[in-house]
C-alpha cells in the first residue's frame, strides 16, 4: 500500500484531534515529532516522520479519534515508549503516532484474585515495583523493563531473561480492554485462570503488533515473589561447550529462571564498555544461570547441583553470586552488550532468532561461518534457556555503507534460512515489525500468511491499524 492510499492530516483533523485529546495532547512541531519518528532501530534507514502525535488520557479518546481517522482515511501508528527492536512503531506511511504514554495509571491491585490492573502506558518496571513491595510478582517482563510500557510489552507479546522459568508477558495477560480498528471498545477476558468461551481473540491480539487494535487497558496475573535468588557465572572453552550444557541443565530437573548465553567477543566489549574485569582471558563463552524461588533451601540444592553438572560438563571456573553487589555486577555485563557493540560501530542488525533448544548447539558454528563468509562481526549473546539468541551483525568500520547493506542483506537471508530449517523462527522476541517483513514469506508456511493477512483484513477492513507492519 502507498501513501496514495491515505488521505493526509489537514488543518481540519488537527482541529477535530484537539476537540478530541484537548489542545495540549496534539503535537505538530516538527522538532517535537522527531522523537516519534523511530524507535530503537537504525533511524536513518527506518525513521519515518509522523504527520502529527498525539497523547489521549482516556480510553473513550483513543476510541474517538480512531472512529476519525476511519473516516478521514488517515493511518495510525500505536506507541508505547518507542523501545521496540523492529519498527514497529514507526509511522511508516505518516498519519497519526497515537503514543499512550500519559495512560500510565496502576489502576487495582486485586489481591484476592493475584491479578492488577494497568493502563497500558504504565511502565514495566513500575508495574514490577508496586506488586514487589506487596510481596508479589509480575514475571512477565522483558530485559528492557525500565523503559518499556505494558502496552508494548503486550504488542510484541514481549520474553526476557526469566522466561525459561516463567515464560513471556502473555502467559501473565489474563484480560485487555481493546480499541479495534474500527473504533469499538471491548473487554476480553478478565479475572479468570481459565476460559474456552468461544475464539481466544485476547491471545491473538497479544503479539499481533498494534496491527489488531490499540490495548488500553490490561488485567495482569501476579505470583508470589521469590524470596531467594542465587547466581552462577561459568566459564566454558568454546561456545559450543556452553550451549550442550542448556539441554543438560534443562533434562537434569532443575529449573532455572534464567540461562543466558554470552560468545567471547560479546563479554570482552561489554567489558571494555562497563570497565569491569571478569576473568575471561581464557573462555570462549560464559553462562549467567540465575536460581530462585521462595524456599532458600532448595535454592541453594539447585545452586549446588547446577555447579557440579557445570564442572562434570567442561566448565573451566564456575562462579557463585549471591549478594546483591556480584549479582548485580555480572547482570550488568550481559545488559550492556548491545550499548558496548554501538560504541563499537553504531551500525548493526540486532537479531533475535529462536530454536528448539535442542538445535541450540547447532546454530553456533553456522553463526561463525557466516560471519566470516560476510566479513562482519556477529557476536552472539541471549537467552540460550528459551532458545531466543541475539545474533547480531556488526558493521566493520572500515567497510563502507554499500558493501554494509548487501552483506546485511545477504547474510540476514541466509541467518533465517538456516534457522528455519532447524524448525526455529526468525523472532523470538522483537517482533517482525518493518525490520523483518520481507523476509517472513520465505520462512512461514504460505498458509499460514494467507491466514494472519485474512484477519487483518476482517478486523481492519481500512487497513489504517499500524499499516505495513509483519507484511507489507
Amino acid at each position: 500500500m502507498s501513501n496514495s492510499a491515505y488521505n493526509p492530516v489537514t488543518r481540519d483533523v488537527i482541529k477535530a484531534l484537539r476537540k478530541i485529546v484537548g489542545q495540549g495532547n496534539v503535537l505538530t512541531d516538527e522538532e517535537k515529532l522527531e522523537t516519534y519518528s523511530h524507535d530503537e532501530t537504525e533511524a536513518a534507514v527506518y525513521g519515518h516522520a509522523p504527520e502529527a502525535a498525539i497523547t489521549p488520557l482516556t480510553t473513550e479518546q483513543v476510541a474517538a479519534v480512531v472512529k476519525l481517522a476511519n473516516k478521514e482515511r488517515i493511518p495510525i501508528t500505536p506507541r508505547g515508549a518507542g523501545s521496540g527492536l523492529s519498527g514497529g512503531a514507526i509511522p511508516e506511511y505518516g498519519g497519526i503516532v497515537l503514543s499512550l504514554e500519559k495512560m500510565n495509571k496502576f489502576l487495582e491491585l486485586d489481591k484476592a484474585n493475584m491479578v492488577a490492573v494497568v493502563e497500558a502506558g504504565l511502565v514495566t518496571n513500575d508495574l514490577a515495583s508496586a506488586v514487589r513491595a506487596e510481596g508479589l510478582f509480575f514475571a512477565g517482563y522483558p530485559m528492557s523493563l525500565q523503559t518499556c510500557m505494558i502496552g508494548g510489552n503486550i504488542a510484541e507479546n514481549a520474553g526476557g531473561g526469566k522466561a525459561v522459568k516463567y515464560g513471556v508477558t502473555g502467559r501473565y495477560v489474563l484480560g485487555i480492554e481493546l480499541v479495534t480498528p474500527l473504533g469499538d471498545v471491548v473487554q476480553l477476558g478478565g479475572k479468570l485462570s481459565k476460559d474456552v468461551s468461544g475464539y481466544d481473540l485476547k491471545s491473538l491480539v497479544i503479539g499481533s503488533e498494534g496491527t489488531l487494535g490499540i490495548v488500553t487497558r490490561a488485567i495482569v496475573k501476579l505470583i508470589g515473589n521469590p524470596t531467594a535468588r542465587s547466581d552462577i557465572l561459568a566459564l566454558f572453552k568454546t561456545p559450543k561447550d556452553a550451549i550442550d550444557m542448556v539441554p543438560a541443565i534443562l533434562s537434569n530437573g532443575i529449573a532455572p529462571a534464567s540461562i543466558e548465553f554470552m560468545d567471547q567477543i560479546s563479554i570482552i566489549t561489554s567489558c571494555g564498555y562497563l570497565n569491569e574485569s571478569l576473568p575471561y582471558e581464557n573462555c570462549g563463552a560464559m553462562l549467567l544461570i540465575e536460581l530462585d524461588g521462595t524456599d532458600a533451601s532448595q535454592v541453594e540444592t539447585d545452586l549446588v547441583a547446577t555447579g557440579k553438572l557445570c564442572e562434570a560438563n567442561g566448565a573451566m571456573e564456575v562462579y557463585v553470586a549471591e549478594d546483591k553487589n556480584n549479582i548485580e555486577r555480572i547482570w550488568n555485563v550481559r545488559r550492556n552488550i548491545a550499548e558496548a557493540f554501538k560504541v563499537y560501530s553504531p551500525i548493526q542488525s540486532i537479531e533475535d532468532i529462536v530454536v528448539p533448544i535442542s538445535r541450540i548447539p547447532e546454530i553456533i558454528p553456522e553463526l561463525e561461518r557466516m560471519g566470516k563468509k560476510y566479513s562482519l562481526r556477529i557476536p552472539c549473546y541471549g537467552h540460550a534457556g528459551d532458545g531466543n539468541l541475539h545474533a547480531t551483525l556488526v558493521k566493520d568500520p572500515e567497510m563502507s555503507m554499500e558493501t554494509w547493506k548487501e552483506n546485511e542483506r545477504l547474510c540476514l537471508k541466509e541467518l533465517y534460512k538456516v534457522t528455519g530449517g532447524m524448525g526455529g523462527k526468525i523472532s523470538g522476541e522483537h517482533g517482525i515489525g518493518i525490520k523483518r517483513r520481507e523476509y517472513l514469506k520465505d520462512v512461514i508456511d504460505p498458509v499460514e500468511l494467507s491466514l494472519m493477512r485474512a484477519i487483518k483484513k476482517a478486523w481492519d477492513p481500512n487497513n489504517i491499524m499500524n499499516p505495513g507492519k509483519i507484511f507489507a
